[in-house]
């Protein structure tokens, strides 16, 4: 058995110094996030039950450390759809077949390429970055988060960045060779050096790049329309002994989705956030992609709301664009109409100035419900 090694130090050189030292020694990692709030750190370490934590102020046990199998490689913390944290399990034998497959699907060559990690170290898209650049020997800057002038100033027609699409908005992708881009939907429209990913903590990083499979990788649709995923890079288990494989190795993502025209993967959304407005199922996925096609619309996050008449009602929280104006209900609810289906649209429109999202851009829904009333 090995120790589990939580890692609280900023991004940049010396936390890949530690994680380096750290798996040399057989241990496995957990990068902890270092802007959480002392309750909210207590309550993770109670889940991740790291053996000691290494920080500026040198390597401290922990009380009720537990350990992790040999192999095993990271610790990820991830809350899912339930708001709880969990910790991920991957072993070096998964991180490094995502780090290989991604790198032959990406074209990367050690002697010619680098990578640039800017994207929080504590989520798999960022940390991911450095795994893939320690397993396949290539070159790596990381920064101690996301700045744009930095990220730019770190740019090249060698470098590969990760980013999450609001980061993406920032900079310029023309300055990079590639630029996966992953967290949240994408922008409708997107440079052709720019490789969109599905995938998640528990898939180790991005299975899918544009729709298709990793080599290695396998992508299923269940009966009722969930997204199955399994393959080499798939996590072991959760820290809690939990492992979450259904018959024949097939992981649940929670997601819906289809195979295309072009059988590539589309992704319609997590099933829990389906809206059922008159019996009819509305993904807030494929209403928001439509409504940010509005000149007035700078952001926009769709979900719903109880309603006595519906069931449920579409509901689109915009922020306006300042240059544009605002949109009115009458607006979105005929373009939607247009390009989906009246039952689709809107019932009712929520200005407001932000939306707010996790630190790799994915949206908080739970707290734009609260934050809306």
């Amino acid at each position: 058995m090995a120790d589990l090694v939580a890692i609280d130090l900023p991004a940049g050189p010396g936390f890949v110094d530690a994680l380096a030292r750290a798996w040399e020694a057989g241990d496995a990692v957990a990068p902890l996030d270092r802007r959480l709030a002392p309750p909210a750190r207590r309550a993770l370490l109670d889940v991740l039950r790291p053996a000691c934590v290494v920080s500026e102020d040198g390597r401290v046990p922990c009380r009720d450390g537990q350990e992790v199998a040999n192999g095993d490689a990271l610790v990820l913390a991830t809350s899912g759809s339930t708001g709880q944290p969990k910790g991920v399990v991957l072993t070096h034998d998964a991180v490094a077949a995502s780090a290989r497959a991604t790198s032959a699907r990406l074209g990367v060559e050690a002697g010619r390429h680098r990578w640039l990690a800017c994207l929080p170290l504590n989520h798999i898209g960022g940390l991911s970055v450095v795994t893939r650049a320690l397993v396949t020997g290539t070159p790596v800057q990381v920064l101690d988060g996301f700045d744009a002038d930095a990220v730019m100033a770190g740019a090249g027609p060698e470098v590969l960045v990760s980013l999450v699409p609001s980061a993406l908005a920032r900079v310029s992708a023309a300055a990079f060779y590639k630029v996966v881009l992953g967290g949240s939907a994408p922008p409708p429209s997107l440079p052709d050096n720019v490789v969109t990913t599905y995938g998640m903590t528990e898939t180790g990083s991005g299975l899918v790049y544009d729709g298709v499979p990793l080599d290695g990788a396998e992508v299923a649709i269940s009966p009722a329309g969930q997204v199955l995923v399994r393959g080499p890079m798939l996590m072991r288990a959760y820290r809690d002994g939990t492992v979450p494989f259904g018959p024949d190795g097939w992981f649940a993502t929670g997601d819906g989705g289809v195979f295309g025209p072009d059988g590539k993967l589309q992704v319609s959304g997590r099933l829990c956030e389906m809206i059922i407005t008159g019996g009819e199922n509305v993904w807030p996925v494929a209403v928001a992609r439509i409504l940010r096609q509005h000149p007035g619309v700078s952001e926009v996050a769709v979900s719903g709301r109880p309603d006595p008449e519906w069931g449920e009602r579409v509901v689109a929280w915009v922020v306006p664009n300042g240059q544009a104006g605002p949109p009115t209900l009458d607006d979105l609810r005929a373009l939607v109409r247009e390009q989906l289906a009246a039952f689709a649209a809107p019932r009712e429109l929520v200005i407001v100035p932000s939306l707010p999202k996790t630190s790799i851009g994915k949206l908080r829904r739970d707290e734009l419900r609260s934050r809306a009333g």
